[in-house]
């Protein structure tokens, strides 16, 4: 096993740059997801990890040994794929065995570790069966055992659960978390749904635009975002955003409602704060009225303008709410929970 250094990674496309100097220490056994939007350059940086795409400027080192000019097959790691990449002719078990032929490893320690993996992913019943004769999830299975057999120093998921349902992508993740935490090997999972990031993350590495916003825990990021980028991409529903106006440890909105928070500010800001944490309170200062319901079992997820703006907001109440459309609520939420943000750089205050 072996952690892995990222040091001041550039990719460019001649003139154009997609990753800026990206850097990270990944702890040996770590879990570390890179998430973002389309485009952002995580499979990209992915890839130069893998030896896929050559690295414009910068290091990655795996364990202590520098791998920048070591080709793919050198560098210890297996990947799993988005399309699992099986060959459709082969067996589930030739599939499985594949890689460790082409290395030449005896039968009989070809079969066992083929077995063993088998076991592991509870895919030993189907191990005479072809591709085509398996589902979604169970050919993905078999393209990690085909990784699991290779006994790497890291495993590499480039979005392996896209082309899953979304109960079996449930299924998935978690199966992989449990995985990885039984094998103890260094893994890093590129995604772009940040629910599955902060399901699966020891830490997670937040791309956007080729540049790291952050680069914590799901914890971290979540109570705690660098950015107003951070702060709408984790968390589902997404963070409620407002230019206002800082006084020290206060913030007044555009309709005049008055926060208390525990940053000290003063002049333009941008407020956020996330629908989880308003509490109906009928001295609230934020006032809402109700334009759309969602009753999702769990939670009721509220609609409406801020009242006295145009600006949408989104409130989650737990359970099934009795509320009405057109009902006029206030809410109140604690100072620590009110999050500002540098009105130019959009950066976290304090």
């Amino acid at each position: 096993m072996a952690g892995i250094t990222l040091d001041s990674l550039t990719k460019s496309y001649g003139p154009t740059q997609v990753l800026h100097h990206v850097s990270a220490e990944i702890e040996d056994g770590e879990f570390v997801v890179i998430v973002g939007p389309s485009g952002c350059g995580k499979s990209t940086l992915l890839r130069m990890i893998a030896g896929l795409e050559t690295i414009t400027s910068g290091d990655v080192s795996i364990g202590e040994k520098v791998v920048n000019t070591l080709e793919p097959a050198d560098r210890d790691i297996a990947m799993v794929f988005q399309n699992y990449a099986l060959y459709p002719h082969m067996t589930v078990r030739q599939n499985m065995a594949y890689g460790l032929k082409i290395r030449k490893m005896p039968k009989p320690e070809i079969d066992q570790k083929v077995q063993e993996a088998a076991e592991i992913l509870e895919i030993a019943q189907y191990l005479d069966r072809k591709p085509r004769q398996l589902s979604g999830g169970q050919r993905q299975r078999v393209a990690m055992g085909r990784a699991i057999v290779r006994d790497p120093q890291v495993f590499l998921f480039d979005e392996p659960l896209s082309n899953l349902d979304a109960k079996l992508r449930v299924q998935m993740r978690l199966e992989i978390r449990k995985l990885q935490k039984r094998l103890g090997v260094t893994s890093i999972f590129v995604t772009h749904d940040q629910v599955e990031a902060m399901t699966l993350g020891d830490r997670l590495m937040v791309l956007n635009g080729g540049y790291v916003e952050q680069f914590g825990t799901p914890i971290e990021l979540y109570e705690r975002p660098a950015s107003v980028f951070v702060a709408g991409f984790i968390g589902s529903p997404a963070m409620n955003f407002f230019p206002a106006e800082a006084g020290g440890q206060s913030v007044t909105l555009a309709n005049g409602a008055i926060l208390p928070t525990n940053q000290t500010a003063r002049g333009a800001v941008t407020c956020g704060f996330r629908p989880e944490h308003l509490v109906v309170d009928p001295e609230g200062p934020i006032a809402m009225e109700v334009e759309m319901l969602e009753h999702l079992g769990g939670v009721t997820l509220l609609h409406g303008p801020l009242q006295g703006t145009d600006q949408q907001m989104v409130v989650s109440l737990d359970g099934i709410s009795d509320v009405q459309m057109g009902d006029k609520l206030h809410f109140s939420l604690p100072a620590n929970l009110v999050h500002l943000f540098d009105a130019q750089s959009d950066k976290r205050i304090g």
